[in-house]
């Protein structure tokens, strides 16, 4: 390497694809250095997978609780400040490790926020560092929109929202995609009265139809949650009593109170830090790469969120590796998205594998269906649990192209199709693969006996 540089490779961003690229280089002995503005492990780590991870399980097990037959009369009453230190000492434990982890792969961790200078240089503070190359791996944040009153209301973040030490009494969650949908549910779960307001005609508007419909009966019939859809959210309040949220709904204003204001308006790439003086092209989607992750700049390449794909935490993580993978072979290995799994962790759980019916509607492509209710199983009727349904979608050679599941433990459900769908087998390896049949995952043999026939 020219003594000229700092660094062979500079990654930045510690999230999943920053902390694959990162690892995969200094394990060829590369010499690295990981740069990190907040966190190191990133906000999924810190302020999504982890978080959400412990606190939704504490808040279904306790709606579960609820449900069954024996408590109906009793009161059990919980602690959340414990709850929520829970949550802190998860990420703290994890991340530890990951810090560990950098350093004992010789690789170099800088705290701060990084500037492009030129396609070679950045500087953080007043410190300016050279790479050969660099690999961007800044990931998202909160997507602004256009509401009045923001910088005079207090309101939570998907970030700040399962913070909370106490419970309001009312709260309103704006956006029903999938993080406002969990913490709405989390909310609901907790004894909270629950508005949500979306701007499209039905909740997780990039989902098919059924996905929407369901989660919305659920939300509506077990948690009490209201869902207002064709809402758009203008301006924020505050007075001596309460918040206030004015919304757009039907050509007419209306006004609802609320103690508590969640913004859960979706996601935004990060590029905020002088792309232009490297030559790096970007558009409000993301940064600009070619089929390899090489941004138009070639000695810097890009991957996870800040691409604005419609990312997940294995997905960036395998783009971190891969595109290290390259650069240390000198190979062109495209990426090979079939079998990652999309999941909102709600309950019941939403988990998407290939392509949705959506997708192939708007690709004019011709598919199969069979989509079996869960209410039809065995399972309901043991776990008292009737919302949720699987749906499989295949090609005329009856090859899967997608699949569809609303159901308890729906990633693991969908997990089981990520072979046949990575290995192009047919929905016959489906039907005639052994199923428990007193479980919701019988309903993957049923929809495929049924897509076979």
């Amino acid at each position: 390497m020219s003594t000229k540089f700092d660094y062979e490779y500079i990654v930045i961003g510690s999230g999943p694809a920053g902390s694959a690229a990162a690892l995969m280089l200094a394990k060829s002995k590369k010499r690295v250095a990981l740069i990190e503005s907040k966190f190191f492990g990133g906000s999924n780590l810190n302020t999504r997978d982890i978080p959400y991870a412990v606190a939704l399980d504490f808040s279904h097990a306790y709606q579960k609780l609820l449900s069954l037959p024996e408590f109906k009369n009793q009161d059990p009453t919980f602690s959340l400040p414990s709850a929520v230190s829970h949550q802190l000492n998860s990420v703290l434990k994890i991340n530890a490790d990951h810090q560990k982890l950098y350093e004992s792969n010789n690789i170099t961790c800088l705290r701060g926020s990084a500037n492009f200078l030129d396609q070679n240089t950045i500087a953080i503070g007043k410190q300016k560092l050279t790479a050969i190359n660099f690999i961007l791996a800044t990931g998202s944040q909160l997507k602004t929109i256009e509401i009045s009153g923001t910088d005079k209301v207090s309101y939570l973040t998907p970030e700040t929202a399962l913070k909370i030490r106490r419970t309001p009494k009312v709260a309103v969650v704006v956006g029903g995609g999938p993080t406002g949908c969990e913490i709405a549910e989390y909310y609901a779960e907790l004894g909270i009265k629950v508005i949500i307001l979306e701007t499209s005609s039905r909740l997780l508007p990039h989902e098919d139809q059924e996905v929407g419909d369901c989660l919305t009966e659920y939300f509506k019939n077990e948690l009490k949650i209201t869902v207002l859809p064709n809402s758009k959210v203008v301006a924020l309040e505050q007075d001596n009593i309460s918040k206030r949220v004015i919304f757009r709904n039907a050509k007419s204003e209306k006004m609802v109170r609320t103690d508590c204001i969640v913004l859960a308006t979706g996601s935004a790439p990060i590029l905020d830090y002088g792309l232009e003086n490297a030559g790096v092209k970007f558009n409000n989607s993301g940064i600009v790469v070619d089929k390899y992750f090489q941004t138009s700049t070639k000695n810097i390449y890009a991957v996870g969120d800040c691409l604005g794909n419609d990312s997940s935490t294995e997905r960036a993580e395998y783009e971190g590796n891969l595109v290290a993978i390259n650069l240390i072979n000198k190979t062109k290995i495209l990426p090979n998205y079939k079998g990652f799994i999309r999941r909102i962790d709600t309950f019941p759980e939403v988990a998407v594998i290939g392509h949705s019916e959506d997708d192939l509607l708007k690709r004019d492509r011709k598919y199969n269906k069979a989509l079996i209710p869960l209410s039809e199983l065995t399972a309901s009727k043991i776990y008292d649990f009737n919302y949720g349904f699987i749906k499989l979608l295949a090609d005329k050679n009856n090859r899967l192209l997608g699949a569809c599941i609303v159901a308890p433990n729906a990633k693991l459900i969908a997990a089981e199709l990520a072979i046949p769908l990575r290995h192009n087998l047919t929905i016959t390896e489906i039907a005639t693969t052994p199923h428990f049949i007193n479980d919701y995952q019988y309903a993957l043999k049923l929809a495929a006996k049924k897509l076979k026939s």
